[in-house]
């Protein structure tokens, strides 16, 4: 089709019903994973369980999910997401279904750690999905999109799943929760492939659209332009491309940004872990105020991830690295105002809110930046990579956090380490180049 003849082509949009359906799998999935934090109290009361080892049941779930990463990552880019991220929403909801069915804690942990197997390819195939469905100039903000959902999920969860405990029993939180992943698991076989190029649904002019900066000479000129001494700072520059998956494990800015995206998941996780607490302990709230203040850092989270994957696309002309310093540098700021936070309930909750925002507004830079480093053959080998290692951060971070607990009963320690980690990441971040992109 000549270039005349698709401009007076119907264009389609396909690729938002993709996204669309990317977010409620992925809402999903964070509600298997999420919905063990309502269960704990009951599990506790069952099985006669400590701290450590509720700790150790969330945490074994980010073992497997951070193993199955790399492997999941070399068999995407061979076979396609299309069924590979079907067959880990069965997986991961047939785990979700068998915690119901358990007898003892240490089955919890077991199963708890296959659900972050199955899980696992999961991530890598959704964003593997956004890189290919998406051009360059709106990969942050389909990213965002699907990062928010990793914030809507831990609004509506304790919601639901304290209503199905209290009245049907804690079993039968996950025997509900495995329903809808079997439900997607068809709809994304049917409705998603890896390509557009492979979709009926999709028009020649949207397909044009979504490739034209794979084009020579298709380069849009507004990314081109300066940003002055903000792209000296992030080291703006070309950058060779890592064609091949033996770059990928030799690239300084592949590590550099795993390593980055350690530290901010562990401050995400280990807040989401203890906030409540710090809540209930330090603060003295009842169960009932904690449920709605603990939940401002999701909503925060929810809005800052939509709002920085836009930011990147459209303010910083698809360079990723502005939001991630902001991101590192703005959260560490506000630990040390979460250190001196007043009684006050509203303010509290302003400030946990304020939290989940900043933290969230770089968040979709972590995943959309291998994009511009990366073809589309070799990015699922990198976001594996940077999954996996960051995502350690949320099988180590809680435990340590319980143990500074246990040792100093200080939440005013836990929010100075936080910091001390985000500071890390802030000056990791700086070291990373900056690619130029079509």
């Amino acid at each position: 089709m000549t270039p005349s003849q698709l401009g007076t082509e119907k264009k389609t949009h396909y690729r938002w019903v993709v996204l669309l359906l990317i977010f409620i799998a992925y809402t999903i999935n964070m509600a298997d994973r999420s919905n063990i934090g309502v269960v704990l109290p009951f599990l506790g009361q069952e099985f006669s369980i400590n701290n450590f080892e509720k700790g150790a049941i969330a945490s074994f779930f980010f073992l497997g999910y951070a193993i199955s990463q790399i492997p999941a990552g070399f068999w995407l880019g061979k076979r396609g997401s299309r069924g590979i991220v079907s067959l880990a929403i069965v997986g991961f909801s047939t785990f979700t279904y068998l915690l119901g069915t358990v007898s003892s804690a240490a089955a919890l942990k077991w199963l708890r750690l296959g659900l972050g197997l199955a899980e696992g390819p999961a991530p890598v195939g959704m964003t593997s999905t956004i890189n290919q469905w998406f051009p360059a100039k709106e990969k942050a903000t389909a990213t965002g999109v699907y990062i928010a959902s990793t914030q809507f999920a831990p609004i509506i969860v304790p919601i639901i799943a304290v209503w199905v405990a209290v009245n049907y029993g804690w079993r039968a939180v996950f025997y509900w929760f495995a329903i809808p992943g079997f439900v997607m698991a068809a709809m994304w076989y049917i409705f998603v492939r890896t390509k557009p190029e492979e979709s009926s649904y999709v028009s020649p002019a949207e397909l044009h659209y979504i490739r034209q900066s794979d084009t020579p000479g298709q380069a849009i000129m507004t990314e081109k332009r300066s940003l002055g001494w903000l792209d000296k700072l992030i080291r703006y520059k070309k950058v060779n491309t890592l064609d091949t998956n033996g770059k990928i494990f030799t690239s300084w800015n592949i590590w550099g940004d795993t390593l980055a995206y350690f530290f901010m998941v562990s401050v995400l996780y280990g807040m989401l872990t203890w906030i409540p607490s710090y809540l209930v302990t330090a603060k003295h709230y009842s169960f009932i105020k904690m449920g709605f203040v603990a939940a401002t850092p999701s909503i925060g989270g929810l809005i800052g991830a939509i709002f920085g994957g836009w930011l990147s696309d459209k303010v910083f002309l698809k360079r990723r690295k502005p939001t991630m310093l902001i991101t590192a540098l703005s959260t560490a700021l506000m630990m040390l105002i979460l250190i001196n936070l007043p009684e006050n309930v509203t303010i509290v909750a302003i400030a946990l809110f304020m939290t989940g925002f900043l933290l969230n507004v770089g968040w979709p830079a972590f995943t959309a930046y291998p994009m511009g480093l990366t073809t589309r053959e070799t990015y699922p080998v990198a976001i594996a990579v940077i999954n996996s290692g960051g995502n350690l951060g949320g099988f180590f971070s809680p435990m340590i956090v319980g143990a500074l607990l246990d040792a100093f009963k200080n939440y005013n320690l836990i929010f100075l380490f936080f910091g001390l980690l985000l500071i890390i990441a802030f000056f990791l971040i700086l070291t990373l180049e900056e690619p130029v992109q079509n």
